[in-house]
């Protein structure tokens, strides 16, 4: 069945449609017939239901690069050592320094946004501490099941208040709070692993990190442009970064990837009409506005990343345009109208409106090239129904 917004697209399509006809179709599910043929009805379109094979195949521009470039900025401090444009940072070696301290490369999707030096604290950014030291060969211990409820201890108090001032009051201890999918505990074994971290790698062993400790990517980056130089503050544009390997990316129309998911198969023509092949890595979430080259009207777009399943097939390339072709899904001998012929019904569900009788209901499948798959007990090829396309 057709998803939600692909039922109002359809509805409002129709509900043109039937203004276009002069009102000759209803939208009602009764099997009433149509008026009387009057002259207008003479010039209603109509089509035959055919047998066919439906593919959701397209093939689309894309972009042979190392992804969409990323800023990255620091905290406060100065900026004491940049690595050079061109170079590939991995998990656990330094992006950069501040104040002469590394800030270094971890994995995953959520940055420090605290400091990590209170036993039992309980989060996502804590997960990712614990997945990378692991991933670097540090025992992290066994952590609590999901569900658990942890007590959390009070935040470590600060430095006493100058003398003649009034002490602070004690930290109070946070909620309980239970142990979700995304989430790791601050445990001892845990804190063991950043102070035996800390001291391979020229750090205080204090257990405790810092915001400014770790810079979070999703992984590594080939560092494509210096924006910064030493004795900067650090909370300028450091740099910009961008994935290791060469991807191609495809913007397409939202309404459109609906046919694409991950790890699909796609065929990539590069430059001189040699081919290979990629898997859909990623299926961006964020809808970006592009220019439309015909119009000059933004467009909708959402940036779909392809991974080469051979790199070599593009080692002398580092950046070039493609075409990518998605197979998607595949129907044979089915029956099928153009979409202009499908009706929304008041009561749910659709229907195609024969140019003399009653309302047909059908159910509806694939989608693919203005054309869609109809089904139901009274649809036979070579039935012409009314259409407005």
């Amino acid at each position: 069945m057709a998803t939600s917004r692909t039922k109002g697209w359809i509805i409002g399509g129709c509900a043109a449609a039937v203004v276009a006809v002069g009102g000759t179709l209803w939208l009602t599910g009764g099997g009433s017939p149509p008026p009387p043929s009057t002259p207008a009805d003479q010039q209603l379109k109509t089509v035959a239901v055919a047998r066919t094979d439906l593919s959701a195949a397209q093939t689309l521009p894309g972009t042979l690069g190392y992804g969409t470039p990323r800023t990255v900025k620091g905290i406060e401090g100065r900026v004491t050592w940049l690595p050079a444009p061109g170079t590939t940072v991995s998990r656990g070696q330094p992006l950069y320094r501040v104040d002469d301290r590394p800030a270094a490369l971890f994995y995953g999707g959520t940055p420090l946004f605290r400091r990590l030096d209170t036993p039992d604290l309980v989060g996502r950014d804590v997960r990712v501490v614990a997945d990378n030291l692991k991933a670097l060969g540090y025992p992290i211990g066994t952590q609590p099941r999901v569900g658990s409820t942890i007590t959390q201890h009070a935040p470590q108090a600060g430095s006493p208040p100058p003398s003649g001032t009034a002490p602070a009051p004690p930290p109070t201890s946070p909620p309980p709070v239970k142990v979700g999918p995304e989430d790791a505990v601050l445990t001892p074994a845990l804190i063991e692993a950043i102070k035996r971290w800390q001291g391979a790698t020229g750090r205080p062993r204090t257990g405790a990190l810092e915001i400014s400790d770790i810079v979070v990517q999703n992984d590594a980056v080939r560092v494509t442009a210096v924006k910064a130089q030493p004795g900067d503050l650090a909370t300028s544009e450091l740099m910009v970064v961008s994935a290791q390997a060469k991807v191609v990316t495809v913007q397409m129309e939202p309404s459109t990837t609906t046919s694409v998911k991950k790890d699909d198969k796609v065929r990539l023509t590069l430059p001189g009409e040699s081919t290979t092949s990629g898997t859909v890595s990623s299926i961006g979430t964020v809808v970006e506005k592009t220019s439309a080259q015909t119009t000059g009207h933004p467009q909708q777009k959402l940036a779909v990343a392809i991974a080469l399943d051979d790199p070599q097939a593009v080692a002398a390339i580092d950046s070039a345009p493609v075409r990518a072709e998605f197979t998607g899904q595949t129907r044979t001998g089915v029956l099928a109208v153009p979409v202009g012929a499908l009706l929304a019904l008041r009561e749910g569900g659709y229907a195609l409106q024969p140019k003399d009788g009653p309302l047909i209901p059908v159910e509806i499948g694939l989608f693919a090239k203005g054309m869609v798959e109809v089904s139901g007990p009274k649809v036979a090829e070579g039935l012409q129904v009314v259409t407005t396309s």
